[in-house]
């Protein structure tokens, strides 16, 4: 029997990414928006603060456990922007927000492109969960001069990864579910469910 969590998400990219994950470890995932659950505002001033308030406003609306994430880019040329403001960035879809993060960086040199994408789980058993289960997780890279690649979503394209010569949206999502950000906050999670949670 798997247990089903709600995902404190109306994104089909990050659901993909959870599902591939997390049910053969026996969840099923369903999407807060299949439930006709509306994100709440995100007013907490980092990424965890605005996991786990929306961890637990999916609980609370849901009666389910509940999987919350945040996460964003930093960019250090630009102080950390657009952090936790990476999904409305400029205007709130992926091409604006693209086109403004190459416009601001159009004179940063190769060794100023430094960044790193951040991902923060929270799960909650109920909406009063005195313990949410929390991870931060990070996977570094610098900023391309272009888009390059057709896989992933949000910033993928222009992400380009250490250690690799391609963005992010050129990895094979087995291979991008294994060393991103979300991939290793998930086998964290992951870990700490097998070990400490159920």
């Amino acid at each position: 029997m798997k247990n089903k969590i709600v995902l404190a998400s109306a994104n089909e990219g990050k659901a993909r990414e959870f599902r591939a994950i997390l049910e053969p470890l026996g969840f099923e995932i369903v999407l807060q928006s299949e439930l006709g659950v509306v994100s709440p505002e995100e007013t907490g001033r980092s990424f965890i603060e605005n996991a786990i308030l929306k961890a637990r406003y999916a609980a609370e609306k849901t009666g389910m456990w509940a999987l919350a994430d945040d996460s964003g880019l930093a960019v250090d040329a630009l102080n950390g922007a657009p952090g936790i403001y990476s999904a409305r960035f400029s205007g709130g879809d992926d091409k604006s927000n693209n086109a403004k993060l190459l416009e601001l960086m159009k004179n940063v040199p190769e060794n100023k492109r430094t960044a790193r994408y951040y991902c923060a789980l929270c799960l909650v058993k109920h909406k009063d969960d005195p313990v949410p289960l929390t991870v931060l997780a990070s996977w570094e890279g610098s900023i391309g001069y272009k888009e390059i690649g057709s896989g992933g979503f949000g910033y993928d394209p222009l992400f380009m990864v250490t250690g690799r010569h391609c963005s992010a949206a050129q990895l094979p999502p087995q291979i991008k579910n294994l060393i991103s950000h979300r991939g290793r906050a998930l086998s964290a999670l992951t870990y700490k469910l097998e070990h400490n949670y159920i």
